[in-house]
This record gives structure tokens, C-alpha cells and sequence, in this order.
């Protein structure tokens, strides 16, 4: 049991540093890309694409995050752990469905003004 307890933990972590990797990345990219702005260049499409890989990382990170919780209610399955990953997960798939739905909307925008 302490062994999943420490994958558990590790896959946690995993799911952090996913999206404070993806952070970072999009933060460097929007940096750039602000500059470009800045000396007069149209970044539009740019920012979409930002946006679009952002919320992938997030998704990714969100997806390890249950995984983790789930293996942590596999430990101590109480009805309150249970109740309370039930919520964590119906909330993180919200979350997920709205970043999904965020995403297609900006490939489409994106094949859209490529064609």
C-alpha cells in the first residue's frame, strides 16, 4: 500500500509539472509574441495557437491529476474520500469538456483562416 502511495504522489506530481511546464512554454511564446506585437506585426493567429496549446497541457496535467486522486481513494476508500473524488472528478471533466470544446473551436478558426 505505501508503494501506491508514493505512485500516487508521483503521478501528482507528474500532473503538476505538465502544466507548470506548459505554462512556462506558453508564457516564453506569448513573451515573443507580444514583442512581434509590439513592433507592429499582427499576431492574432499566433495567440489562438497559444491558447489552443496551453489548454492541452492543462488537459494533459488535469488528466494525470484524477488518475493520481483515484489512486489515492484505492487507498483509503471512506464514503467522505469517495464523495469527495467523486466531485474532484466531476469537476475536473467540466473543466476538461469547456477546455475541449475551447480547443476545437480554435482549430476550426485556425483551418478556416489557413484555407
Amino acid at each position: 500500500m505505501i508503494v501506491l502511495k508514493y505512485i500516487s504522489y508521483s503521478i501528482g506530481i507528474a500532473g503538476v509539472a505538465i502544466i507548470t511546464w506548459g505554462t512556462i512554454i506558453t508564457f516564453l511564446k506569448l513573451l515573443r509574441c507580444e514583442f512581434y506585437r509590439i513592433k507592429g506585426n499582427r499576431m492574432c493567429l499566433l495567440r489562438h495557437q497559444l491558447r489552443r496549446d496551453f489548454g492541452s497541457y492543462i488537459l494533459l496535467g488535469l488528466e494525470f491529476l484524477i488518475v493520481a486522486d483515484i489512486i489515492m481513494t484505492f487507498l483509503k476508500p471512506t464514503l467522505m474520500e469517495m464523495a469527495l473524488l467523486g466531485s474532484i472528478v466531476v469537476i475536473r471533466t467540466i473543466i476538461s469538456y469547456f477546455l475541449n470544446k475551447e480547443i476545437e473551436v480554435f482549430e476550426k478558426s485556425f483551418k478556416t483562416e489557413v484555407d
